[in-house]
C-alpha cells in the first residue's frame, strides 16, 4: 500500500510541477491571479450578498443556498486542514512559482476550491444551462491554485469535492 501512495505522490508532484512550470506564461499569469480571488471570501461572499440583495427570486433563494453550503463547506475543511497538516507546495518544493504574500496555513483540502463550487453548484442546479459557464470558472479556480503553487491536484479535487457534495445537500434539504 505504501508503494502506492509513493506512486501517487510522484505522479501528483511531477502533474503539480508541469501545471506551475511549463504553463506559466504572461498571459496566464495575469488571469489566474485575479480569478483565483471568486474563490476567496471577499468574492464568493461578496458576490452572494449582492445577488441576494438585488437579483429577483428565484435567485435569491439559490443566492441563500450558495451562502449556506459555503458557510458549511468550510466546516470540513477546517477540519482536514487540522488533521492532514501538508505543506504547501512552494514551501515544500524547490523551483515552485508563486506570487507575493502567498498562504502560509495548511494546503489539504483547497478552501477556494471548495468556495467556488460551494457557491456555484446551487446555480447550477436551479438552471442548468448555467453549467456551461460556471462549471469551467469553477475549474479554472481550482486550477488557478495549482498554477499559482498554493495546492496540489489532490487539495483541489478533495475541495471540488467537498463543496459539490455540501452544496448539493444543502440544495436537496432546502426543498
Amino acid at each position: 500500500m505504501r508503494h502506492l501512495f509513493m506512486k501517487l505522490y510522484t505522479w501528483e508532484r511531477h502533474l503539480f510541477q508541469w501545471i506551475n512550470g511549463r504553463l506559466h506564461n504572461r498571459f496566464l499569469n495575469f488571469w489566474l491571479f485575479y480569478l483565483t480571488h471568486l474563490g476567496g471570501a471577499t468574492g464568493s461572499i461578496g458576490i452572494s450578498l449582492l445577488i441576494l440583495a438585488f437579483a429577483p427570486e428565484p435567485w435569491k433563494t439559490t443566492a441563500l443556498q450558495g451562502l449556506v453550503a459555503l458557510a458549511v463547506s468550510h466546516i470540513p475543511v477546517a477540519i482536514a486542514k487540522k488533521l492532514y497538516p501538508r505543506a504547501r507546495p512552494y514551501l515544500a518544493l524547490p523551483g515552485t512559482n508563486t506570487f507575493h504574500n502567498p498562504l502560509k496555513d495548511h494546503s489539504f483540502p483547497s478552501g477556494h476550491t471548495t468556495a467556488i463550487f460551494a457557491f456555484t453548484v446551487p446555480y447550477m442546479a436551479a438552471q442548468p444551462a448555467l453549467a456551461f459557464i460556471l462549471l469551467p470558472v469553477a475549474c479554472l479556480v481550482g486550477f488557478s491554485r495549482i498554477y499559482l503553487g498554493l495546492h496540489y491536484p489532490s487539495d483541489v479535487l478533495a475541495g471540488a469535492i467537498i463543496g459539490t457534495t455540501v452544496a448539493a445537500g444543502t440544495v436537496a434539504l432546502w426543498t
